[in-house]
This record gives C-alpha cells, sequence and structure tokens, in this order.
C-alpha cells in the first residue's frame, strides 16, 4: 500500500504574486497538477496535500483529484507539514514524500525509488555547484549518516556535492515515530523533515539512494527566472521526443507543447506553434507558423497556413485552412474543405469539397458539399436573446457580401446573388437576389474637407 504526501503550503515570496506558488502555470498546468498527473500513475491507496498561503485556492483548484487536503497553519518546516496528515495514513504502508513546486519528476524514478520498501530511501543528486541544497554525510564506507541544511553546514560540510533532493519514502510505521521525536533546535527553528535520516542510521534501518535519471526531474521553482528556465527545459524535452518520433520542427527552441501532441508520419511544424490540451495531427499535416491549435484533431494531408487559430475542432483530410483562420468551438470540417483567411467557423459542420476563402463567418450553420462562399459572407445567427441555425444545402453558390438571417435554409442548388440579405428559404436550383435598385444621383457633391484655422 502507497501513500503519497504531496507538500505544497509554500508562500513563494519571490515569485512577487497573490496567486499560491504551486497554482503557477508551466507548459499549460499548475505545478501541482504536474505532481499529481505524476502521482496518479504509482497507483496510491491514499493521496494528501498540505496547503497553507492562498486559503482555499488549492484545494478549490485540485478538485478534480481524488485526493484530501490538510491545512498546514502555521508553517513550522517540513517535518511539521508531515505531521499534519499522520492521523490520515496507514501504518501497514509505504508513505512517499514529493513537493508541489517540483513539477517535471517522472514516474520511471519514484518507481526506482519505491523498490526498497523497509528502507529508508532518499532521491539525491550530484550537483558542480550544491549552493542552497541539503548535503548527504556518509561514512568512509559510503552508507548515508545524515543530511546537514546549509545554513547549519561546516565549511567541510558544504564542501560535498551529492544534495537532498527532499523526495524521498519510508514505511509509514518509522516514519511517525521519528517525526514524532523531532525537534526545532536549528538557525531556521523550523522542524527538518531530514533529520528523520540520523534517527533511522541510529535505529540500524538502511538508508538506501536513488538518482533521477535527469537532473531537471528535482528542479524546485521560487521565482519566475527559475519558472521560465524550467519552462524552457521542458519544452526541449517535448521537441526531442517529437523528433525522435519523426516529427519536422523548423525551429525545435520555439515550440511550445503545453498538453499532449500526438502526430502522425511526416509531420511538419513551423516555428512559433502552440498545441493546448489534447492534439492529433495525422499524417503528412503541415502547420504553419505560430498557430495556435487546441484540443482538436486534424486528419491526414491537411495544411494550416499562419496565424491560424482552432481550438475544439475536428479538421478532416486533406484540407486548407487559413492564413489567419479561426476555427472556434463545435467546427466539424469533413474532407477537402477550404478556410481561407479571415474566415471565423463556430459550432458549425462543412461537408466534403466546401469552401469559405475570404472573409466570412459562419455560425450555428450545417453547410453540405460543393458549396462555395463569397467573401464577406455571414450569417446572422443571434437575435440578441437566442442563436438560430443555418443550413445550406449542397451545390450552393453565395455570392460575396451576403447575409443570411437565420433561421434559415438555402436549398439545394441555389445561387444567391452578390450583396443580398436573405431572410426566407430560397428555391432549389434557382436564383436568389434581394437588393435595392441602383440610381445615380445628379449634382450630388462629396464632402469637402475644412481647411485647418491658422493659429
Amino acid at each position: 500500500m502507497l501513500n503519497i504526501v504531496i507538500l505544497a503550503a509554500g508562500k513563494g515570496t519571490r515569485m512577487h504574486s497573490d496567486k499560491p506558488k504551486v497554482l503557477h502555470s508551466l507548459a499549460g498546468r499548475p505545478l501541482l497538477q504536474h505532481v499529481l498527473d505524476t502521482a496518479t500513475q504509482l497507483s496510491p491507496a491514499n493521496t494528501c496535500i498540505v496547503y497553507g498561503h492562498g486559503g482555499e485556492a488549492v484545494p478549490q483548484a485540485m478538485a478534480q483529484y481524488a485526493a484530501s487536503f490538510v491545512l498546514q497553519e502555521p508553517q513550522l518546516g517540513t517535518g511539521h507539514a508531515v505531521q499534519q496528515v499522520l492521523p490520515q495514513l496507514n501504518d501497514n504502508s509505504t508513505t512517499l514524500v514529493l513537493y508541489g513546486d517540483v513539477p517535471l519528476i517522472q514516474t520511471a524514478t519514484l518507481k526506482r525509488l519505491l523498490q526498497a520498501p523497509e528502507a529508508l530511501s532518499l532521491l539525491t543528486l550530484h550537483l558542480d555547484n550544491p549552493t542552497g541544497y541539503g548535503r548527504i554525510m556518509r561514512d568512509s564506507d559510503g552508507k548515508v549518516l545524515s543530511i546537514v541544511e546549509e545554513k547549519d553546514a561546516t565549511p567541510q560540510q558544504r564542501a560535498t556535492c551529492e544534495v537532498n533532493t527532499g523526495i524521498l519514502a519510508a514505511p509509514t510505521r518509522l516514519l511517525r515515530s521519528w517525526l514524532a521525536k523531532l525537534d526545532n533546535n536549528n538557525k531556521q527553528g523550523e522542524y527538518y523533515l531530514t533529520d528523520i535520516v540520523a534517527m533511522a542510521v541510529a535505529q540500524g534501518v538502511e538508508v538506501s539512494t536513488t538518482q533521477p535519471a535527469n537532473s531537471w526531474e528535482v528542479m524546485g521553482v521560487n521565482s519566475k527566472v527559475q519558472l521560465a528556465e524550467l519552462e524552457r527545459i521542458w519544452q526541449q524535452e517535448q521537441a526531442l521526443q517529437l523528433l525522435q518520433l519523426g516529427v519536422t520542427l523548423a525551429d525545435p527552441a520555439r515550440l511550445d507543447v503545453r498538453g499532449k501532441l500526438v502526430c502522425g508520419r511526416d509531420v511538419e511544424i513551423d516555428v512559433g506553434c502552440i498545441f493546448e490540451g489534447e492534439v492529433h495531427l495525422g499524417n503528412k499535416v503541415r502547420v504553419g507558423a505560430y498557430t495556435i491549435i487546441k484540443n482538436s484533431n486534424v486528419e491526414a494531408g491537411t495544411h494550416i497556413a499562419p496565424y491560424s487559430h482552432i481550438e475544439l475542432a475536428d479538421i478532416g483530410g486533406n484540407c486548407s485552412i487559413g492564413p489567419y483562420a479561426r476555427l472556434r468551438p463545435g467546427t466539424k470540417l469533413h474532407h477537402d474543405v477550404h478556410i481561407g483567411n479571415f474566415v471565423e467557423i463556430k459550432n458549425s459542420e462543412i461537408a466534403t469539397g466546401s469552401k469559405a476563402n475570404h472573409l466570412s463567418y459562419i455560425g450555428d450553420s450545417t453547410v453540405g458539399s460543393r458549396v462555395n462562399v463569397g467573401a464577406g459572407t455571414i450569417t446572422c445567427n443571434y437575435d440578441g436573446v437566442n442563436k438560430h441555425r443555418t443550413i445550406i444545402e449542397d451545390d450552393v453558390f453565395i455570392g460575396s457580401d451576403t447575409q443570411l438571417i437565420a433561421p434559415v435554409t438555402v436549398r439545394r442548388g441555389s445561387t444567391i446573388g452578390a450583396g443580398s440579405t436573405i431572410t426566407r428559404d430560397t428555391v432549389e436550383s434557382a436564383l436568389t437576389l434581394s437588393r435595392s435598385k441602383q440610381i445615380s444621383v445628379a449634382g450630388w457633391q462629396r464632402p469637402a474637407k475644412k481647411a485647418k484655422e491658422e493659429k
């Protein structure tokens, strides 16, 4: 049985923000959410989050997780934080301690840490510059003796390059007994969780150590500078994984994946693109520069030109999108659909072979196959209170600058003359016009610009 305790009570003074530190975003998700997602993969019997600063903001933000929340007030150190959750822990279990501001710890590393269930297992790291970290003290045989916090360390101890990451696992029954013996006799006046190491050694309990596969797994966030550094590291890792899977990236340093991006074969992604949530790109999809795609599916062979925005859309194969197109939630495009520059689609389905190439708005509509939507056409779907639907059947040709006043149906094969306002259903295969009579006014003078008065 596994308990996971996540310490998330820190104020984050150096973040210079009213938001709790663990709720600041990395790769589109709060720091704490990264840790919880990793913890969930270990299938714990119990997950406890210790929170403090920010009031109920942390429990509210993480309400979707099957976790319990315990308030640490006041904050008297890491040992004191773990003490707060002891009533919720079963002694016949292992307890793993994680940190809400160390977001990129990997599941594989934690599984290695948990391989010695009867030992006190520490995750340590060797650093060329260990400044700021507690040092791992070992005897001449290499066995761990204790952890000394930097502020309490001697110059000789500070020369040690093996550091404590803070992440550890221990048998719960032993952890409970060690925490009961903690004192705050140190320069910080806090109850250090790390003091349990010396207690384990004195008791003859094995102290094992494990190292992460990557040093960035245990990097913490205490400032906006560190947050930005970790963001770039994470994005570089995402880019590397995509390259290894055969995705062509115009510049791996200019890509942001804020969720999960799944790509088929021969996918090409230009610079500055952002992918949020769950995004799937089929074989031979090309994504133009500075495009944003969120929670959408794009099927094989589709080309998305630069500066397009796509959210909660389902795009068929061999479509052409953009540049500067906006596909809003509820958009469904069938195969071989063309959506051109400055065209906006919302809550609409467009069937195979249809085109809206210029400066149009299609909202709350069902559009058939082989439809041509002329430049400047809009569906007027909102009457100020309710939304209404526009139906455009197959083989319709809509002239430029047409307004379709919903609810309305444009029948199969209809042609609508440019500049028309359509308020009633059209006749199948007929030409429909709605224009006022054109006149020329003799003697009309264009207003002249008044000369500026001299000052």
